[in-house]
């Protein structure tokens, strides 16, 4: 949610000119990640997106002055993506699992169903699925796949490259807004 400004002073008074913003929940994180030596940085945005290229080419531009700065970053450096850059994000990405407790049935239509995409693509199924509850997760990885196999390799290739951008999006948010101390 976007930070609104204070209004400034009623009456045009003093301080008026120079009303502070109330406090941005990202800052504190922000400001810790980017007092991160180079290569802490760098580690810390692999694990967002797993090319190096991306994740030094982050580190290098810190510091970002708020969140929206590192996100759109993020998105010029994602669009910026050679395929031996993306393949390598995609090594590093894991597949989606179950939880232990979850029906046979479940792994195996799972793992089916990863199996069918590495084949027919090459590489890992990705998908972000921020916008479900995670007791939807299955079902939208599943139908993802269903829906994708049909696609040719560039369309694909198109898809795969922007859910990799919103994966690093997503992780970034959690990793400015992840408590310094842990």
């Amino acid at each position: 949610m976007p930070v609104q400004p204070r209004p400034p002073a009623p009456d045009g008074g003093p301080g008026a000119e120079h009303a502070a913003a109330p406090p941005d929940d990202h800052a504190v994180g922000l400001a810790h990640f980017n007092s991160l030596p180079f290569a802490a940085a760098e580690a810390a945005f692999l694990e967002c997106c797993g090319s190096l290229r991306w994740a030094h080419r982050m580190a290098a531009h810190r510091p970002y002055p708020d969140l929206g700065a590192l996100l759109a970053a993020s998105d010029e450096a994602g669009y910026d993506l050679a395929p031996g850059d993306i393949a390598e994000a995609l090594a590093a990405e894991p597949a989606t699992c179950l939880h232990h407790d979850a029906p046979r049935a479940a792994h195996l239509a799972l793992r089916a169903a990863h199996a069918a995409y590495e084949s027919r693509f090459g590489h890992a199924f990705v998908i972000c699925l921020d916008s479900y509850a995670p007791s939807q997760h299955v079902d939208q990885v599943l139908a993802g796949i269903r829906v994708r196999l049909a696609h040719e390799v560039d369309e694909e290739r198109a898809v795969t490259a922007e859910e990799l951008r919103r994966l690093a999006r997503s992780r970034i948010v959690e990793l400015v807004t992840a408590d310094p101390g842990r």
